[in-house]
C-alpha cells in the first residue's frame, strides 16, 4: 500500500529518491538509529513499490541466487537474513551461503512489513530538483511528474545504476531493423521469449551475459557468447578486501580523485562470471549449444534478409537472428536531467561522470546526499553493491540524525 494521504505535504524533512535496495538499506538503518524519524521522510518512486526494479530484473533474467553472501542485505543486523532463513536452509547456496532470489525477496518484504515502510512511498517520478537558497541555507523543491511539487530540507539520491551502455557500432547501424532483434539486457525478459532454432549473439563478459546465455539455451537457442577480452571467472565482482580496511585504507588515504577513480576501475576490472555460471556455460559448449568467442570486438552489424550479419575487428563474420547486449550501464551525473539545476547552482568537481562528495556523501555546501554508483569516489569499488549500500548508510545516517553534522 503506497502513500495515500492526499494531498502531499508542502514540506518534508527528508526526501529519498528511488525505492531500490540502497534506499531500503538507508531507511532501515535510519529507523534503527532513530525510531522517531518515522514520518519525517518520504520515498519517491514511480512504481509505488519497494524493490520493484530489482525484483523484476532478477525474474527477467531468471537469476537463481544473489552473488553476495547472506550477510549483505538491507537490515542493519548482519545476521538477520540467516535467522530468517533458518527454516529454509536449502535456499542458502554454497560456497558462501548465497541467498536464493525468492528467499532474499521474502526477507526484504518481511523487513518492509515489519517497519510498515509501504506507507512512506509516493508513486510519482521526480523530474527536477530545484535548489532554493535562503539565508545561506539550501533546501530543494522536488518537481514531480504529476505536476505537483514538494520542498525537502534534505534529499537522498538512491536512483540506481545509470543508463544502458551501448557499444559505438550500434549507433552506426544504417539498415532499419525490428526493435526486438537488438536489445540491451535491461529490455530482455526471458519469460517472454520462445527461441527454438534461433541463433542469439550475446555481447559482454559479465554475469548478466552469462545468465542471458543460460536462459537462451534453455529456450532452444543456439548461442554465440562474445567478449572483447578473455572471460574471467571470479566468485565476486570485486575482491572481498574492498569490504573493509584491507584495501579501503589505502583508497581513503589517496587524495587525488583521478587516482581513486583508476583504483575503482582496476578493482572491478570490467565484468566477470561466477564459477557456477562458468560450469553451466562449459557444459552447454560441450553439448554444442554455445560457442564462446573471446578477444572479439564488433565493428559492424547489418540487418538483411531477416538476420544480422556481424563483422568483428579481426575480419571474422557471424550470422544471427537477434543480438542481446550485456554491456552494462554508464553513470554520468551530467547526463541526469533531474540534476541540471543542481549542477548549475551548486557545482562540484566531476571525475569521469562521478561527483566529488564530502565524507557524509553530501554534495558540497548543501544537504543533497548520493548513494550507489554515484558515491563510488568516497565508498569505493563496491559502492553499487548491497555492501556498498550499508557503507553509504553508515556515512549518511549520522548526518541525518545529528544536528551537529547538519550544514
Amino acid at each position: 500500500m503506497a502513500y495515500t494521504s492526499a494531498p502531499l505535504p508542502t514540506k518534508i524533512n527528508i526526501a529519498i529518491i528511488g525505492a531500490g535496495p540502497h534506499a531500503l538499506t538507508l531507511v532501515a538503518h535510519l529507523l534503527q538509529k532513530c525510531q522517531k524519524m518515522q514520518g519525517k521522510f518520504l520515498v519517491f518512486d514511480k512504481s509505488g513499490q519497494w524493490m520493484s526494479q530489482w525484483f523484476h530484473a532478477f525474474a527477467a533474467l531468471e537469476i537463481p541466487h544473489l552473488r553476495s553472501p547472506a550477510v549483505h542485505h538491507p537490515d542493519p543486523n548482519p545476521y538477520a537474513l540467516r535467522s530468517f532463513a533458518e527454516s529454509r536452509p536449502t535456499e542458502l547456496h554454497p560456497p558462501y551461503d548465497l541467498p536464493g532470489t525468492q528467499l532474499f525477496q521474502d526477507f526484504c518484504l518481511h523487513l518492509i512489513n515489519k517497519q510498515q515502510l509501504d506507507k512512506c512511498i509516493v508513486p510519482v517520478r521526480v523530474t527536477r530538483l530545484e535548489p532554493l537558497t535562503q539565508m545561506r541555507k539550501t533546501h530543494f523543491r522536488l518537481w514531480l511528474d504529476n505536476g505537483d511539487s514538494i520542498i525537502a530540507r534534505r534529499v537522498v539520491l538512491a536512483t540506481g545504476g545509470g543508463t544502458p551502455n551501448l557499444p559505438d557500432w550500434v549507433s552506426h547501424i544504417t539498415t532499419p531493423y525490428p526493435k526486438d532483434r537488438l536489445c540491451h539486457s535491461h529490455d530482455v525478459d526471458l519469460h517472454s521469449w520462445q527461441l527454438l532454432g534461433e541463433r542469439v549473439l550475446i555481447v559482454g563478459g559479465g554475469l548478466t551475459s552469462g545468465h542471458l546465455a543460460v536462459g537462451a539455451v534453455a529456450r532452444g537457442a543456439q548461442v554465440i557468447l562474445m567478449a572483447r577480452r578473455d572471460f574471467q571467472e571470479k566468485l565476486f565482482d570485486a575482491d572481498p578486501g574492498w569490504l573493509g580496511p584491507k584495501y579501503l585504507k589505502q583508497f581513503w588515504a589517496e587524495t587525488d580523485w583521478q587516482k581513486r577513480w583508476q583504483m575503482i576501475q582496476q578493482a572491478r576490472n570490467g565484468g566477470s562470471l561466477t564459477p557456477a555460471i562458468m560450469t553451466q556455460l562449459r557444459r552447454a559448449c560441450r553439448n554444442g549449444k554455445i560457442s564462446l568467442h573471446e578477444q572479439c570486438q564488433i565493428v559492424e552489424a547489418i540487418w538483411q534478409n531477416n538476420y544480422w550479419q556481424v563483422r568483428c575487428h579481426d575480419g571474422t563474420e557471424y550470422q544471427c537472428d537477434r543480438i542481446w547486449l550485456g554491456t552494462g550501464t554508464k553513470l554520468d551525473v551530467r547526463a541526469n536531467p533531474m540534476l541540471s539545476e543542481v549542477l548549475d547552482g551548486l557545482p562540484t568537481a566531476i571525475i569521469h561522470g562521478l561527483p566529488v562528495l564530502d565524507t557524509h556523501l553530501r554534495w558540497p555546501r548543501c544537504e543533497l546526499f548520493a548513494m550507489g554508483g554515484l558515491a563510488a569516489l568516497q565508498v569505493g569499488p563496491v559502492a553499487r553493491n548491497l555492501s556498498g549500500a550499508r557503507m553509504a548508510s553508515d556515512r549518511i545516517v549520522p548526518a541525518l540524525t545529528k544536528p551537529s553534522l547538519s550544514l
